[in-house]
């Protein structure tokens, strides 16, 4: 059995490792005002789940900054949705609908 060389055994001791760190976004937008509804189709019904949450995320920043409406994501037929600031839904909730 051969014996490992000494360059073989003093690799291991001078791996790296890096880290990475998530760099925060800017606390206020400089584009201009934040959307309060936005449009989303979908081309499959893995994607939906997926792209709601994002949507709704996005509009609870926007919604906990003017306190004053909630939440409403609309289907508006398969893979097409909308998801709104909406002053009929209470602060702090979300709702669903259905469109006719």
């Amino acid at each position: 059995m051969l014996e490992p060389s000494w360059h073989e055994t003093q690799k291991d001791q001078y791996m790296t490792t890096a880290t990475l760190e998530r760099v925060p976004a800017a606390a206020q937008p400089t584009e201009g005002p934040a959307p309060r509804s936005i449009s989303l189709e979908f081309s499959s019904a893995s994607e939906v789940h997926a792209g709601l949450e994002e949507a709704v995320a996005e509009l609870i920043e926007v919604a906990a900054q003017e306190a004053t409406c909630g939440i409403l994501v609309t289907r508006l037929h398969p893979g097409r949705y909308t998801v709104a600031l909406d002053e009929s839904v209470p602060f702090g909730e979300t709702y669903e609908s259905f469109a006719a």
